[in-house]
């Protein structure tokens, strides 16, 4: 008699087994003694993970249905005969999401394991959580959250996904991304700054919102300087942060893309993502003495109006440069490349390393279109910056930023000069 396993079942109940305990643990600390102890512990909910899973590789559907009925009976008893005094239903939730975890880990093992691993951390972490929404969150803040999630959630997956007007130049769920994105950036540069404080934060959002659109960074951080003039060093900072991304990103866009550029630009741009750098850490550290820190964090994430905004004149960017491309057609691929700059400097490059690759662009063609693009990519941060922040704010940021390609630009002779 066989009685070997396949591998994917030791899979299923080696999950299953670890989210019973992972979630088992965390309950049997918060359970108690005595005769006022709460229902279930550790060996319970290994016992509840163990029967979902072998529920689901009996086959068919009728097993874990009668199984799913078994449990919520079982949570709903042990919920009546609670004599704690605390009338929450969190472990009999917990028990019947155990229960539903090792049925998913039959069919999805990595998926359960990951969603139990969130579920034992938002057990674990239930006073942080009940102190942040009781006391540290506004109702203004908790409304703005729900709005972002509302327009990323529900909004976005009901936008039209396809191209309209003329040469299918406009996009609606492209330019509904640009919108959302923008009020993400400027969601987690108020988090960053609620978590981190004022100098480390917006500096700390802008490098992780540059790995999305350093161009919507720049926008956000402008919002964010011209509604609380206080924090325009550190958001002028954010701004520079995103720029680092921008150019780490070309990195690896490159790398993917065309070894054969990358080796050609390789110089150019290390020497611009230093630039970046320096730039970015002068200007953070001109707001390092202390007077902005003292600025209450303004009390909302984003500014409806200012993000429709921002996500509009992208949305026309997009439109006027697809609309360009268009109508010049591949023979001026370089003048298309650098128009594509203008939405999205990655995606620009992308192509100038896709045409390098296959034979239509020579290597030094190639090149000044990815060039151009970045120029023409910081000619876009600076219009939104100085839409979204005012003149002072744009004026203050241009130096720095126009400082990166100028340095890329200069290595670039240097090293491409005749002997």
């Amino acid at each position: 008699m066989n009685l070997q396993l396949p591998m994917s079942e030791l899979v299923a109940l080696a999950v299953a087994c670890g989210v019973g305990l992972l979630v088992g643990i965390e309950r049997e600390r918060r359970k108690g003694s005595g005769p006022h102890r709460g229902a279930a512990g550790v060996r319970t909910f290994l016992i509840v993970a163990l029967v979902g899973v072998l529920s689901a590789l009996a086959g068919g559907p009728v097993m874990p249905a009668m199984m799913a009925l078994a449990v919520g009976a079982l949570a709903v008893s042990a919920y009546r005969r609670d004599h704690s005094g605390d009338p929450g239903m969190t472990t009999e939730v917990a028990l019947l999401a155990t229960f539903l975890l090792g049925v998913l880990s039959a069919g999805a093992p990595a998926l359960a394991a990951g969603i139990g691993v969130l579920l034992a951390i938002a057990l674990a972490a239930r006073d942080w959580l009940h102190q942040l929404v009781r006391r540290r969150l506004s109702a203004q803040e908790i409304h703005d959250g729900l709005l972002l999630a509302a327009c990323a959630l529900v909004v976005l997956p009901l936008v039209p996904d396809r191209a309209l007007g003329p040469y299918g130049a406009f996009n609606p769920r492209t330019a509904w991304k640009f919108t959302v994105l923008a009020m993400s950036v400027n969601a987690l540069g108020y988090l960053a700054q609620r978590v981190f404080g004022v100098r480390q934060g917006l500096p700390l959002a802008g490098l992780a919102a540059g790995f999305i659109s350093s161009s919507a960074a720049h926008a956000a951080m402008g919002a964010r300087a011209r509604a609380h003039p206080a924090l325009r060093a550190s958001a002028l900072a954010g701004a520079a942060w995103s720029t680092v991304a921008t150019f780490v990103q070309l990195l690896l866009v490159l790398a993917v893309v065309s070894h054969a550029l990358l080796r050609t630009l390789l110089a150019p741009l290390l020497v611009a993502l230093l630039a970046c750098v320096l730039v970015a850490w002068w200007l953070g550290a001109r707001g390092a003495d202390g007077s902005e820190l003292a600025a209450e964090p303004p009390g909302r994430m984003f500014r409806l109006r200012e993000v429709l905004g921002i996500g509009g004149l992208i949305a026309l960017v997009l439109l006027l440069t697809t609309l360009t491309a268009r109508w010049l057609g591949p023979r001026y691929a370089v003048a298309t490349i650098m128009l594509g700059g203008f939405a999205d400097v990655h995606s620009a490059t992308a192509s100038a390393g896709m045409l390098c690759d296959g034979a239509v662009l020579t290597l030094q063609r190639a090149a000044l279109a990815v060039g151009l693009a970045v120029a023409a990519n910081t000619a876009t941060k600076l219009a939104l910056a100085w839409r979204s922040g005012g003149g002072g704010f744009a004026w203050r940021l241009a130096p720095g930023l126009l400082l990166a390609p100028a340095a890329g630009a200069l290595a670039w002779l240097l090293l491409n000069r005749p002997a």
